[in-house]
């Protein structure tokens, strides 16, 4: 045996092997939960719209529920994107294989903002969850509690044990289905002709704010936010900038208002963008505004679709929706390619936009609309989530470009993105590398494992480390 390897195999001297040592580190490292020291064993079925049914293990709260069954990819980011008010209604698979491992932040915990330090709202919006291997055991500096118990805390079920690629594949082949998560192994499959959809449902009435409220009060830019789901960051990161946000319901008439603003901003939210008319009329009479009454416009997710319904798209469902962090959005203005972090079913058709708009984005993947804007008027949207959380950051900046518009208050600003500098990094001194990856994974499998390890690969070859 190697020095080195014996070194780590026997016990530190420090550490006393007592018992009741044994007992105190025990309780200072434990990562486990009252309800998940042991391994969850209840059973509960899946069924799908399709005639399938697949049976599970509840970790959750042990309840039945209806909704739509769709997937998202991502490694990491559960307490996020079930928070996020975009999941209203859902039954939300995650393709990651291993959910729970770092367990859930304490929800009590209050930011600067007065916001959940770590959430997207309130509340778990999603209906349900579903993961392949659910860790009973966490481990994280930030964990308070286990996913199983705060599913518990909120009433929403959570099943695992499902063959989440399987699942995946079929959500891709045949389009998001309608499902219900069920108890009672016994009870007949549903009948799907009498299941509601949810997005029949207004769901952006169900999750907007009911009365206006101020967020960074006295700050100098005022920014007046419709909330048709808004998740939390975004209010994070407008305030931080120096704004004072007026956050308003989805169809508050604000087109009479907004002379007493600097900008207006038009949030996230769930379902068919088509349930929001009141909010589309407001918005076809504030970008056919005269000349001296312009104000900057930006909208993200559902807010890039009503502002393409106010400016003349049209409205469509996508078969299985963008929902993850990692689609990649290419700029029609200067060529560039983001990664970004998606969650929506409904896209705008641009063909019959009105004359003075144009296609901003497009998602490099399906070669769907991922934003518009106005020819002459400081109009933007983003159809994906530059705030992320979770994902990636990489386009943050474009809350900056709306705000320098505020600021300037030009009537003609335009609206332009900045190149993206690239350093090329240092030399290494050493020529050999030990890479650990995940090995070759599956659609439906977080295939940012594979996809992040190829491209280390490629790197390390152009820079002579093999």
């Amino acid at each position: 045996m190697s020095t080195m390897l014996r070194s780590i195999l026997q016990p530190r001297t420090r550490f006393s092997s007592t018992p009741a040592a044994a007992r105190r580190v025990t309780a200072a490292f434990s990562t486990q939960s009252s309800g998940d020291v042991v391994r969850p064993t209840a059973k509960a079925k899946l069924h799908l719209e399709d005639g399938t049914t697949i049976t599970g293990t509840s970790f959750g709260c042990h309840t039945s529920v209806e909704g739509e069954v769709v997937f998202a990819t991502g490694m990491v980011g559960y307490p996020e994107s079930l928070t996020d008010p975009s999941y209203q209604g859902q039954i939300l698979t995650l393709t990651s294989p291993m959910v729970g491992n770092y367990g859930v932040p304490n929800r009590n915990t209050i930011d600067e903002y007065g916001l959940p330090a770590f959430f997207e709202s309130t509340k778990i919006h999603a209906q349900g969850l579903l993961v392949q291997d659910y860790s009973h055991h966490y481990s994280h500096w930030n964990a308070a509690s286990s996913l199983g118990d705060w599913l518990k805390e909120e009433g929403i079920p959570g099943l695992c044990d499902i063959d989440t690629r399987m699942l995946t594949k079929k959500i891709r082949e045949k389009g998001a289905l309608l499902g219900r998560i069920e108890i009672d192994l016994d009870a007949p499959v549903p009948d799907f002709t009498k299941m509601q959809d949810p997005n029949a449902r207004h769901l952006v009435g169900e999750v907007s704010v009911k009365e206006p409220k101020v967020y960074g009060k006295g700050n100098p830019i005022k920014v007046l936010a419709v909330d048709c789901g808004m998740k939390f960051n975004i209010i994070r990161l407008l305030v931080k900038r120096g704004v004072e946000l007026t956050v308003v319901p989805w169809d508050y008439k604000f087109a009479s208002e907004l002379a007493n603003y600097d900008g207006l901003f038009l949030s996230n939210g769930p379902g068919d963008p088509t349930m929001c008319m009141e909010t589309v009329r407001e918005l076809e009479k504030v970008v056919t505004c005269p000349d001296d009454e312009v104000k900057p416009i930006y909208g993200i997710c559902m807010g890039n679709q009503l502002m393409g319904l106010a400016a003349g798209g049209t409205a469509m469902k996508l078969p299985f929706g963008n929902r993850g962090q990692n689609q990649p959005v290419l700029n029609h203005q200067n060529g560039e390619c983001y990664i970004t972090s998606q969650n929506h079913g409904y896209v705008i058709d641009t063909n019959t936009l009105k004359p003075g708009w144009k296609i901003l984005f497009t998602n490099a993947n399906d070669g769907s609309n991922e934003g518009i804007a106005h020819e002459t008027r400081p109009y933007f949207t983003a159809q994906f989530h530059p705030e992320a959380a979770a994902g990636p950051t990489d386009t943050e900046f474009m809350f900056d470009i709306f705000l320098d518009a505020c600021k300037k208050g030009q009537k003609d600003y335009q609206i332009t993105f900045p190149a993206r500098r690239y350093e090329k990094p240092p030399q290494m001194s050493k020529k050999k590398v030990l890479m650990l990856g995940s090995g070759g994974t599956s659609i439906g499998q977080a295939g940012e494992f594979d996809y992040s390890g190829g491209q280390a690969i490629k790197v390390s070859f152009t820079i002579a480390i093999f």
